[in-house]
Order: C-alpha cells, then sequence, then structure tokens
C-alpha cells in the first residue's frame, strides 16, 4: 500500500519538473497539503484562521481543505498562497510547518492536480506505518534523485536502524526520558527511535501518562535549515507524535540548559559554513572542524550517565585536532565503540567519504575502545547492485551485545573474519588519540592490481586531506587573529 501511494505522488513529480518545482520542493508542498488533508480528516476547523495584514488590521482566511478544493485557475494559486502565510503566523505545530512556507506553483492546473491525487486518499485511515513509510519513501527518493544538498540531511534507514537497536532509546526507563538530534534533519532518527519503542511495547501498547509523554516530551531536535527541520515536523507528525524540533545553529549558538539521556545524530559532513571557530565556553578545544565540534556539543548536552552514538568521517579520527578532542571524550566519557562503516555507506550522496560511528557514555573515563571493522574487504556499497543491507551490520550488533552502554560481555571471537578487537586506553594515548590509526586488517585490494580503489574513494582521500589542512590553517589564522586583537587592545590601554 505505501509503495502505491509513493509510485503514485512520485510519478507526478516529473510533471511538476518541468514546472521548474525541483524534488525537494515538491516535497515540501506535500507537507503542506498533506497537513492540510489530515487536519480536515480530523475535524479539525481550519476556517477561520485569524491573521494581522501588513496594515495591522485582523481578518479570518479560510485554511481548510475543503476551501482550497472548491477553488481552481489563479484563484487556487493566490488562495494558496494566502493559505501559508496566514498558517505560518500562528503558534504551536502549526507555526512550525508553515514557518516562512512558499508556494512553488505557477501553473494553478499543476496545484489542482496535486490536490486532487492527495485527496483520493484517507490519510488519516492509513495504518501509521504505511503512511509514514509512504512519506519516508517520498523523502528517500527526493534525497537519491536530487542530488543537490539533499544527502546533507538524509541517513540511511538500515544503518540509522542498526543504531538504534544497540543504543535502545527506551522512555520507560524513567519519566524525565529524552531523546535529541541536534542535527535532526528530516528526523530519521527520531523517528526510528520511536519504532523502536512501539516495536518492544507489542506494537504501542503504552498506559495513558506514557502514551502522552512520548508524544509530545520525549523527542527533540534541531536543524539550521527551515526545510528538512519542516520535513522532519511533518515526518513525527505521520507518526502521531507533536516533537519539540528548534531551527537554529547547534555549534554556533549557546544551548539551553536541557540536557538528553540519549543523543544520535549526523552532523553535516564537509567544511562549508566551518570558517571560524565557535566562541562556547563548553568547548575545551578550539577548531574550526564542524564534527569536532559536534562531538564537543553532544558532550555537552547529554546528561551525566547520558549514551550517545555519532556518525563521524574519517577526517574526524585523523584531523589535527582530533586527537585533542578525543582525549577530551575518553576523559569525560566511555568510548566503547567504534563502528568502520563501509566504503559507499552514503551513496549516492557522499559515496566517496569514509565514514564511523563512536558510541559513548557520559561521565565514566574510557578505559578500553571496541572497534568493529566493517569496511575492509568488504565491496563497495553501490544504489543498484551492491546496496546497504541489514547484513552489513547484523554481526557488529551481535558483538556489540546487549547492554546499550556497551557493558556486555564481549569477545573478539564473536566475528568470524577477525573485524572485532579490543584497545586500551593506553594504546589509543600512544597514539595521540588518533583511533583512525587502530587497524589490525590487511587490505587485499592493495596486493591486487585490479582492486585497486576507485578514483572516486582516492578523490575522496585527497579531499578529506586537504580539508583537514584547510582547517589547521583556519585555526591557525584565528589564532593570529585573536593575538593581533589582543595586541592592539594593550596598545590602545598603554596609549591611554
Amino acid at each position: 500500500m505505501s509503495t502505491d501511494v509513493v509510485q503514485k505522488l512520485w510519478g507526478f513529480c516529473h510533471t511538476l519538473r518541468h514546472d521548474g518545482i525541483d524534488y525537494g520542493d515538491y516535497i515540501e508542498q506535500l507537507t503542506y497539503l498533506l497537513f492540510l488533508k489530515m487536519a480536515d480528516e480530523r475535524g479539525i476547523d481550519l476556517s477561520k484562521i485569524s491573521v494581522t495584514t501588513e496594515k495591522g488590521e485582523k481578518i479570518k482566511v479560510n485554511c481548510s481543505w475543503p476551501g482550497l478544493e472548491a477553488k481552481s485557475g489563479t484563484a487556487l494559486t493566490e488562495h494558496y498562497i494566502d493559505v501559508l502565510r496566514a498558517l505560518g503566523q500562528q503558534k504551536g505545530l502549526l507555526g512550525d510547518i508553515f514557518t516562512q512556507a512558499q508556494s512553488r506553483f505557477n501553473n494553478p492546473v499543476n496545484l489542482k492536480k496535486l490536490v486532487g491525487l492527495i485527496d483520493e486518499t484517507e490519510w488519516t485511515a492509513l495504518d501509521i506505518d504505511i503512511k509514514a513509510a509512504a512519506f519516508e519513501g517520498l523523502l528517500e527518493k527526493a534525497a537519491s534523485e536530487g542530488k543537490k544538498g539533499a544527502g546533507q540531511y538524509f541517513t540511511p534507514r538500515i544503518l540509522i536502524q542498526s543504531i538504534v537497536s544497540c543504543i535502545k532509546p527506551d522512555p520507560r526507563v524513567h519519566r524525565e526520558f529524552t531523546v535529541c538530534d541536534p542535527a535532526c534533519g528530516t528526523g530519521g532518527f527520531l523517528v526510528a527511535s520511536y519504532e523502536w519503542l512501539i516495536e518492544h511495547t507489542r506494537g504501542g501498547a503504552m498506559d495513558r501518562e506514557l502514551a502522552e509523554r512520548v508524544r509530545k516530551k520525549t523527542y527533540f531536535g534541531e536543524d539550521l535549515v527551515a526545510r528538512p527541520r519542516r520535513l522532519a515536523l511533518m515526518n513525527l507528525y505521520l507518526h502521531n507524535l507533536e516533537p519539540v524540533i528548534k531551527l537554529g545553529d547547534s555549534i554556533y549558538e549557546v544551548p539551553d540548559g536541557r540536557r538528553y539521556d540519549v543523543v544520535l545524530t549526523n552532523p553535516p559532513f564537509g567544511t562549508k559554513g566551518a570558517n571560524q571557530v565557535p566562541e562556547r565556553e563548553d568547548f575545551v578545544i578550539s577548531t574550526s572542524n564542524k564534527q569536532l565540534n559536534f562531538i564537543q556539543h553532544v558532550i555537552t548536552i547529554l546528561k551525566p550517565g547520558g549514551r550517545a552514538a555519532v556518525v563521524v568521517p574519517d577526517n574526524c579520527l585523523f584531523a589535527d585536532q582530533a586527537g585533542d578532542v578525543f582525549k577530551v571524550l575518553t576523559e569525560d566519557c566511555e568510548l566503547h565503540t567504534v563502528l568502520r562503516l563501509p566504503n559507499g555507506t552514503f551513496s549516492p550522496y557522499s559515496p566517496g567519504t569514509k565514514t564511523n560511528v563512536i558510541f559513548f557514555t557520559k561521565g565514566y573515563p574510557t578505559e578500553n575502545v571496541w572497534l568493529y571493522d566493517a569496511r575492509t574487504n568488504v565491496p563497495r556499497i553501490t544504489k543498484k547492485d551492491r546496496p546497504l543491507t541489514p547484513e552489513h551490520f547484523a554481526e557488529f550488533e551481535t558483538c556489540f551485545g546487549p547492554d546499550p552502554n556497551g557493558r556486555a560481555k564481549r569477545d573478539p571471537k564473536h566475528s568470524k573474519e577477525d573485524r572485532w578487537r579490543t584497545f586500551h586506553i593506553t594504546e589509543v594515548k600512544d597514539r595521540d588519540f588518533k583511533i583512525d590509526s587502530l587497524k589490525w586488517l590487511k587490505d587485499e585490494s592493495l596486493d591486487d592490481g585490479e582492486e585497486l580503489p576507485d578514483p572516486e574513494e582516492l578523490a575522496a582521500d585527497a579531499i578529506a586531506e586537504l580539508e583537514a589542512a584547510v582547517e589547521e590553517l583556519n585555526t591557525i589564522v584565528s589564532l593570529l587573529e585573536r593575538n593581533s586583537n589582543s595586541e592592539t587592545e594593550r596598545s590602545t590601554r598603554n596609549l591611554e
């Protein structure tokens, strides 16, 4: 059923591309219209929404689905614009979803057809799993088809599910239990955390207090960009959740006092926008490396005893200041597990980026780091021929064990191909806390001329090293500027 819905809605997207509406725009417009349709199905009256005009006058706008459905031609496109503007002024979930919402339709015929397509399905009558799967299917298609920026906020669902399975974000532990993703994108980690709970409560059998708490007070997120935040809100709304998702910069803005039991996140890759050092007192290490700053941010927002899983590129493990950050991490947290992901895990968005997942618990110093190598001598992941599957992480999950804090009894023999090793903190220290150097498997492709790494992979390695060098230069420049400013201030004081 969800496949049918996806195919029907996605098929129309190809038509809209000729009207100048790209994949991301299309999904965004679907978000607005789906919300209006489901609000009508649930009996929510949006026919008299109060708004303030530019002249300061109070007026009512009919934002209901029947009101939209009744119009056609230019009257439809104009009314749609008014509806988006009116809902964007409202408080709560309405305002969150429609903040800065804009119509992308130039042709009223296309808007009318999309309204008709959505109207054919009674969305609230669909099972939660079906309608959510339909929406996530559209998100995945948008991410794989629309290259421009989509991969920045889409993490493979199979990887997310494996991480969540290990971390076990269970709100039944206590009444203040919270889960956060400070770079939430379209909300994949938060959705998977909720789905994990549903699976472990016999299909969602919860008492009234727990159900209400889970619906409004358990899942939190933040994203820098309005579009993915909006999609995350809609994604979770389709799961009958009303999360708190902020629009803001997790790194450059000082966080509020809220702390979380579980943090699951995949910070954006690359160095775009990372040309200055955040001025935050809670960051022990000053660096312009975004991913290293995200690690420090996660340490801050975790409750004592809280646990985290963070996806990081390889340059986080070997960059100039990586050792400094990981030294702090291993002193303040128990970095108990590192998962080295297969090459191509993020195909087709960032196919050449080598990535890892680090798992840690706040408040306990690290004694041993267990590392699972799911990359060496594993065929590169591709979108069609060798897609990512649950089997890629099945053995890792067994090795990780049932304890979400990584304290289950572990044994290197749990891996048949010697992919599971432990390193004492002294070994990590001897390598200047550069986790990337903890390797033991021989890469057979290096001995076979026909199996040399793809040019794309070699290029990615070169880019990663260049980015690391640029980050080091940025740090040096920042330090020089600070010293220069300090000298100027001292000179000024002396003259006075």
